[in-house]
């Protein structure tokens, strides 16, 4: 379907499919494979991932490059389907996991983005985090940690009871324990008082507020590719404002990329990126103990620091509105791929 004379997500994928069947194919069994194409990428996607991922100008690009996605059916077995050099997921549910685990181990040619149980580390928050803090990076032009924070798994009325124990100082910032990529495992709430805590509805994390600029970073790491954006984020809370204000307050999600601040007029110091060597020495730290690949950090600096960052949040195949973030990452994957087939993919195999 076109609208305005654009060409659809769903019209350029089928294109892009009937592109590659008309093809003619010489080995294999199952989804033939062509000589003349460099790689070909199964993908088992949710509606919405396949809305924001698969842009007709990133179907365009990928055709150029040699790059092919071909849907996964997931009606058949996938031992049935392919030969795939990648196999790009992110489905949920036990059956899928093990589906695609045992593809995985039976199919060691393959590179599967990214082994589920890797995935699963970032489902809880208390424990996504846990490898950000075992960090111990050096000479990095920065320091990197993560916030205070407190699990609340039952007992909402215990909450102020346990803040107080645990010594953490308000505000609180207040978010879900499990992240199972639905809209009410993004939701945030900012706490200005302890009693109004036992408002809240446990499984929750509860991190001190660290004052940033009312800025956030969204780095987005691809292998070794990483890219940068700003985000409008909640404001800086003074003093003032914490002895005057009492109550709990819900924030939409402000990490969206609606509140895209690349191009606001900022002060340097709340501004500038964070360096490069601290962003690369923490990306390959992480893709080592996470085991993942594809996946992004959300991170802030702490206002009046230049130097002192905190990671708040990852996330695995983050979502995007933006499809020039996309662009630019899928680009460069694929200038590495036809360089020498699957050259990135293979060394970063698990």
């Amino acid at each position: 379907m076109r609208l305005n004379g654009e060409i659809q997500p769903e019209e350029e994928e089928r294109k892009v499919t009937d592109s590659f069947n008309s093809q003619t194919y010489s080995i294999g069994i199952g989804f033939p494979h062509s000589q003349s194409h460099d790689l070909v990428v199964g993908y088992a996607l949710t509606s919405k991932k396949k809305k924001s991922f698969l842009q007709p100008k990133l179907l365009c690009l990928a055709r150029n490059k040699g790059i092919f996605f071909v849907a996964i059916d997931l009606n058949r077995p996938l031992s049935d389907q392919g030969p795939f050099d990648v196999v790009l997921h992110k489905l949920s549910g036990k059956d899928w996991c093990a589906n695609i685990e045992n593809y995985r181990q039976k199919n060691p040619e393959v590179t599967v983005l990214d082994p589920p149980y890797a995935i699963e580390h970032l489902h809880n928050r208390q424990s996504m985090l846990q490898d950000v803090a075992d960090l111990n990076l050096s000479d990095c032009h920065g320091k990197v940690g993560v916030p205070r924070q407190l699990v609340i798994t039952k007992d909402p009325s215990s909450i102020p009871c346990e803040v107080n124990k645990a010594g953490l100082k308000l505000p609180l910032v207040a978010k879900p324990l499990v992240v199972d990529g639905s809209a009410k495992s993004h939701e945030l709430f900012l706490a200005y008082d302890q009693f109004s805590l036992a408002e809240l509805e446990p499984p929750l994390v509860l991190q001190e507020f660290v004052n940033h600029g009312g800025i956030l970073f969204k780095v987005y790491i691809v292998g070794e590719i990483i890219k940068v954006v700003r985000r409008f984020s909640l404001p800086n809370v003074s003093k003032r404002e914490l002895e005057k204000v009492a109550g709990v307050f819900r924030f939409p999600r402000v990490s969206s990329a609606a509140a895209s601040a690349d191009d606001a007029d900022l002060e340097p110091s709340v501004a500038e990126h964070p360096p490069q060597p601290l962003l690369e020495n923490l990306a390959r730290e992480l893709r080592l103990r996470l085991g993942l690949r594809l996946f992004n950090i959300d991170m802030i600096r702490e206002h009046g620091t230049r130097d002192v960052f905190y990671v708040i949040d990852i996330n695995y195949f983050p979502g995007t509105n933006q499809a020039l973030a996309n662009l630019i990452m899928v680009l460069k994957m694929a200038n590495n791929f036809t360089t020498t087939r699957c050259r990135w993919f293979k060394s970063y195999r698990a």
